[in-house]
């Protein structure tokens, strides 16, 4: 059974191969159809701020992949990918990287195992996924909230009063 995913992408290091973190998101995604994932659909990059102790600025993407692979078959395969480019197990929270890949959402709705859970718990607060997730999967719906990514985009970024 064919499944879709929503992969975030992101990278704020270079790579001694591929160069920028622009060029790392690209390999990457060339690696994810050479690993047999079908890349449906490929957003674009964008530079966003880093959260938490790194100084350096990302380079962020989405893309949309059918495999039939579970979820959790999906996730060993995705980090066997992020450690063929450098990316070493544990090290500090949020700090600098050379490649991260998360699962956002899937066709079938939700999952929860230990180590993995869909849809991505802080998707929904970040413009560095809903940027580029929008503009190729922007009538997807979160299977908890029920809003399309369009939606949950735009209350994320609507304009805000200034407190008196």
């Amino acid at each position: 059974m064919s499944r879709r995913y929503l992969i975030a992408l992101g990278s704020n290091k270079r790579h001694q191969r591929h160069g920028r973190p622009e060029r790392v998101l690209a390999a990457a995604l060339a690696e994810m159809e050479r690993c047999k994932l079908k890349l449906k659909a490929a957003g674009p990059v964008i530079r966003s701020a880093p959260i938490g102790p790194s100084l350096r600025r990302y380079a962020n993407s989405a893309a949309v992949i059918e495999t039939g692979q579970s979820p959790e078959d999906l996730l060993v395969l995705l980090k066997a990918i992020e450690r063929s480019f450098g990316r070493r197990a544990g090290g500090r929270r949020w700090s600098s990287r050379v490649l991260d890949l998360d699962i956002v959402l899937w066709s079938g709705g939700t999952w929860s195992s230990p180590g993995l859970t869909v849809p991505h718990i802080a998707f929904r607060q970040r413009r560095f996924v809903l940027d580029p997730a929008v503009a190729i999967a922007g009538t997807w719906r979160d299977p908890l909230t029920g809003l399309t990514l369009h939606q949950l985009h735009s209350r994320l970024t609507r304009p805000r009063p200034i407190p008196r």
